[in-house]
């Protein structure tokens, strides 16, 4: 019997939820091996995960035989040998819709508001707290304001991003929508954004790899989205 393919995994993680989601829409069995990205001057830091990842981030993705880093590479790879359900769309310019959505958030929003980001402006550059919180929400703030336009004026935005069924831009905009509530950010500029935020919470594959579902969460962290 083969083993099963690890995760490596931090409960908060923006990256790696995105790969625990698109893990669920496939219904691919799996095993999470945290990561705890503070203990100890952050566990990713250490020779052994290291050698296994030399850019000490998380998600890591190992079958056993290959390993994988960085989650947008994981998910089309988990696609490309899972194809159903699909997680992008058929055609090659709604392919690069959706691509350019979610490098919106993976690539532009969450990349300067990553834990180390903010670890470095306050511990290297001396930025209070306020100052980070700010930083913070600016870049988030800028970032959603651009997707919640593309995504209320574009036809192919269904109950999902794109369609009626959950795939890679949906994958992506949740776990930067758990961050943004987190920071009690006043979500209602962005009302198309918050109404796919809601639908996708109410499928399994999201609401089990959410923050407060993981081994490794550390006390209750349930993000309650407005209904309305």
């Amino acid at each position: 019997m083969n083993a099963k393919p690890k995760l490596y995994s931090f409960w908060r993680s923006s990256a790696a939820f995105r790969v625990r989601i698109a893990l669920n829409l496939k219904v691919m069995d799996y095993e999470i091996i945290p990561v705890h990205l503070g203990k100890n001057g952050g566990e990713q830091m250490s020779d052994e995960y290291s050698n296994k990842n030399p850019n000490r981030l998380v998600p890591l993705f190992d079958d056993g035989k290959n390993t994988i880093h960085q989650s947008l590479a994981i998910i089309e790879y988990l696609n490309e040998i899972e194809p159903e359900p699909p997680l992008l769309p058929d055609s090659a310019i709604d392919r690069a819709w959706v691509r350019a959505l979610a490098m919106d958030i993976a690539s532009d929003i969450h990349p300067i508001n990553n834990l180390r980001v903010l670890r470095y402006l306050i511990k290297q550059l001396g930025v209070s707290t306020e100052a980070k919180d700010i930083w913070y929400q600016h870049w988030i703030e800028l970032g959603l304001a651009s997707l919640e336009k593309q995504l209320s004026n574009d036809s192919r935005v269904g109950k999902f991003a794109y369609g009626d069924q959950p795939g890679l831009i949906d994958i992506c905009l949740v776990p930067q929508m758990f961050n943004a509530l987190s920071s009690k950010m006043d979500v209602s500029p962005y009302p198309t954004i918050m109404k796919i935020f809601n639908e996708c919470m109410t499928l399994p594959a999201f609401i089990n790899t959410s923050w407060e579902k993981q081994i490794d969460a550390e006390g209750s962290n349930p993000i309650a989205p407005p209904q309305k």
